[in-house]
């Protein structure tokens, strides 16, 4: 895998490295930040062309937001149902430390990338790294 072969250039760890690029997807930032409700609609809002970053406009879900970056609902897409529900539903609270959320104005930024304990997923990246490395 593309993620892989960078993750295991890049510095630290493979396993961390990997599931901070896999973080870092733009698709991925919309749904932590409560924009969507599932990953799967992340992905179609960006896909569609409702995101942008920095104040221009992606439709790459796979993008990789850095660090600083600002990501935000286009004014025009604000009052999209699937916009309108996630919002309805964001004080249950997704929240991570590693991003902020600007509510009023739909963005956010990523501060900076999470370490291995802030990434609320339950995966074994080992055994993936082990699967990749062969």
């Amino acid at each position: 895998s593309g993620y892989y072969r960078k993750a295991a250039r890049g510095k630290g760890v493979t396993g961390e490295v990997l599931l901070q690029m896999l973080e870092a997807r733009l698709d991925n930032i919309i749904f932590r930040l409560g924009f969507a409700p599932s990953r799967k609609c992340a992905r179609q809002l960006v896909r569609h062309g409702h995101v942008t970053v920095g104040n221009k406009r992606v439709n790459i879900p796979s993008f990789q937001v850095s660090p600083g970056e600002v990501v935000q609902i286009k004014e025009k897409s604000r009052q999209l149902p699937l916009v309108h529900d996630a919002l309805k539903r964001m004080s249950e609270g997704r929240q991570v430390s590693w991003l902020s959320v600007d509510k009023v104005n739909l963005s956010g930024t990523l501060l900076e990338h999470p370490s291995r304990e802030d990434i609320p997923t339950a995966v074994e990246e080992h055994l993936i790294v082990e699967l990749y490395s062969k």
